[in-house]
């Protein structure tokens, strides 16, 4: 180390903070009883939905057709609060939890744009399984519902979006791997069972619903003349089909979610809820079963706000004729009725929507009787707040915090040495790491001080850092996003190199020109005619401040790909019909052939390959470590990516020792992109696949 970069005893070290601020028993239960079919457990689901829809008059049909579900009391039936939330722990932004009860608080875990720098499959898992646990203690409690409207899966492509902080980022990969993990933590049975009575496992049964939002290519609330209530997305079907869509095909296909929330805004003048096109893709093609829900006032925005419905009335008919099943609001409540009897809405139309109500309410145990002698009754509140949530809110925090510069390595500080440090900024004296900005104040304390700085930020998106990551005397950068409940502790690990950081960004750290921009085009892919730089890093041709991925660690490491295939044949599973015409082009050069349509594939599966790559570290310390597998195609057609992310894996590695793991790919998925026709294609050629400077060259042929 150099002597700029020692210090004696006395010395002092200046930390800056910098971000931006932006019970008793549940005793009232159906089915205590148990005189109707419908609470008969040993029918199928469907039997007993179905029963129970054929029992209610018309008006108890239309009042259970809101958020806030009206009760019953003919049939014991009670009132039922649909909104509940959990992006990273327990919420009272949903009418649904109450902290006004036996229990007072929830474990906070990170915000979510933090626990995807993880890049941890597993522990999104376990952050979800342990928000389901404290959920249902809650519910048993009467201070929780059991639907929660989670997670918020839309694409970080514009870093002026606030609520970007609640997403995975803005890789389309990486988002539906979140969404996969956190369904399946939040809803499933794995990971419980020490209060769960496996004798009554059951393959359809919910833990909790969660709800994947908000469908889809929802990322702006304000900006100049635009609201999310009017606000009508443009989009490119080749731009749907590769980027706003596959987190919440995932969703839906592999997680496996019990519920999905169209929202407010238009795609291609159509709104989104009122979408008979874009709900029938969900259900049809990909396979959902659940129930839909709008956003809140969403389907009074119909009528009101986006004047695609000429009354109250068609907006109503629009939206369940479309798939739409409740409506969070009121609107629905008053207009119905009149829908009904203009002939606009069928009492059909409104007994399918039940019919995925009640469906999911069955698999939550709803009408099962007295909660506390089911499968879930052990939990209360001592399941809320435990030793083991807290430990998992603390790791959640150190997997995501980001080590942004380190010069010299002058972090981790060693705390033996009696060294003094000065906290200061708008976030220096605060138990919550909230935000506040002033690059003013950060400058003037950086060239003030005689010793090194390093500069903490918080918050939930990009900033244009570049002055300080060229500040001599800003020694390092470490982002935390919101931390949660544990942040403070965490950051202190960090800093003392008691924990070795290994967060990944999540998203691209654009410079500030970048806000001249339109934030209402929605456009992925660069436009050089226009001067458009394009979105994120799979499309976007600009500077950066800090890439996708970038995070540093207090090691060093080195990579090696061991096993990969350099060669793969398609021959097997061209389709009988698209064999011979791409053969004949191949063979004639008619028109060359530069990739295969994924859908003329079959068996698709059978292709895939896995990537065995060994770690090196080469440094003093042990650590986590995140390997992203990312692929650079050919650029066959108009929107080609630039490079996109093919598989990441999070592994423990020792110092000076390697370590492997092994990425499986599935070349129809991974390696192919849409054209302008939004059909999925697979190049051919070579596709060279990266990790850190390590290059590996597989080529996809036809014969």
């Amino acid at each position: 180390m150099s002597k700029q970069w020692q210090w004696q005893r006395s010395s002092l070290f200046l930390i800056f903070f910098l971000g931006f601020e932006l019970a008793t028993t549940n005793s009232d239960y159906a089915c205590k009883f148990a005189s109707y079919p419908f609470c008969d457990t040993s029918l199928p689901t469907p039997t007993r939905a179905r029963s129970l829809v054929s029992l209610l008059t018309l008006p108890e049909k239309i009042l259970l057709l809101s958020n806030n579900a009206s009760s019953v009391p003919r049939l014991g039936i009670p009132a039922y609060q649909w909104w509940s939330e959990s992006l990273h722990g327990l919420a009272l932004n949903g009418p649904g939890v109450s902290f006004n009860g036996t229990v007072s608080s929830a474990t906070d875990f990170p915000q979510v744009i933090l626990s995807a720098a993880s890049f941890n499959r597993s522990l999104w898992f376990r952050t979800a399984a342990a928000i389901a646990r404290e959920a249902r203690a809650m519910f048993n409690v009467g201070q929780a519902g059991l639907t929660f409207w989670a997670p918020n899966i839309n694409l970080f492509r514009d870093p002026r979006w606030g609520r970007g902080q609640e997403t995975p980022g803005e890789d389309p990969m990486l988002a539906s791997a979140y969404a996969v993990e956190f369904v399946r933590g939040l809803q499933g049975l794995r990971g419980i069972q020490d209060v769960v009575d496996d004798e009554d496992d059951d393959d359809d049964a919910l833990m909790v619903s969660a709800c994947c939002k908000h469908f889809t290519a929802y990322d702006l609330d304000m900006w100049r003349q635009f609201a999310r209530y009017n606000f009508n997305a443009v989009v490119s079907q080749q731009d749907l089909e590769d980027t706003y869509q596959p987190p919440f095909r995932g969703c839906i296909q592999q997680g496996k979610a019990s519920c999905l929330m169209c929202s407010y805004n238009e795609i291609n003048g159509v709104p989104a809820c009122a979408s008979e096109e874009l709900l029938g893709l969900a259900r049809d093609k990909w396979g959902f079963k659940g129930y839909i829900t709008s956003d809140c006032d969403a389907v009074a925005t119909v009528y009101e706000y986006q004047k695609y419905a000429k009354s109250e009335e068609d907006a109503v008919a629009d939206v369940l004729k479309a798939g739409m099943d409740i409506n969070c609001g009121t609107f629905m409540l008053r207009h119905t009725e009149s829908a009904v009897e203009q002939g606009k809405v069928k009492e059909e139309d409104l007994d399918r929507a039940l019919l995925n109500l009640f469906s999911v309410q069955l698999r939550l145990g709803l009408f099962d009787g007295d909660p506390i002698k089911g499968q879930f009754g052990k939990l209360g509140p001592k399941d809320v707040c435990t030793p083991e949530h807290k430990t998992l809110a603390l790791d959640a925090t150190r997997q995501g915090i980001v080590l942004l510069k380190n010069d010299k390595k002058f972090l981790p500080l060693n705390r033996d040495i009696g060294a003094t440090l000065a906290v200061i900024g708008p976030m220096a004296a605060t138990k919550k790491l909230g935000g506040g900005y002033s690059d003013d104040l950060v400058s003037s304390v950086a060239d003030a001080s005689k010793n090194p700085v390093i500069l903490v930020l918080t918050g939930g998106g990009p900033l244009d850092i570049s002055f300080a990551k060229k500040h001599q005397e800003i020694a390092s950068i470490l982002w935390v996003g919101y931390p949660g409940e544990a942040g403070g502790r965490a950051l202190a690990e960090i800093i003392f190199g008691e924990f070795n950081p290994a967060g990944r960004l999540p998203m691209t750290w654009y410079p500030e020109a970048f806000t001249n921009v339109p934030m209402n085009d929605m456009s992925m892919r660069a436009d050089p005619s226009r001067g458009y730089p394009g979105r994120t890093y799979r499309f976007y041709t600009g500077s950066r401040v800090y890439g996708f991925g970038h995070g540093l660690s207090y090691s060093d490491f080195s990579y090696n790909f061991l096993s990969a295939p350099s060669k793969i044949s398609l021959s097997r599973i061209i389709k009988d019909g698209s064999r011979k015409r791409l053969l004949y082009q191949a063979e004639k050069e008619v028109y060359g052939v530069d990739y295969v349509p994924v859908n003329e594939l079959q068996n698709c599966n059978s292709l895939s390959f896995s990537v065995h790559i060994s770690v090196m570290n080469l440094g003093d310390l042990d650590g986590s470590h995140v390997i992203m597998l990312f692929s650079r195609g050919p650029k066959v057609v108009k929107g080609s990516p630039e490079t996109q992310l093919v598989g990441f894996s999070r592994l423990h590695t020792i110092s000076n020792k390697s370590t492997e793991t092994s990425i499986l790919v599935y070349p129809c998925e991974h390696l192919s992109f849409a054209d302008e026709q939004g059909k999925r294609i697979l190049p051919l050629g070579p596709h060279t696949l990266s990790v850190g400077n390590v290059e590996h060259i597989v080529s996809i042929e036809i014969y």
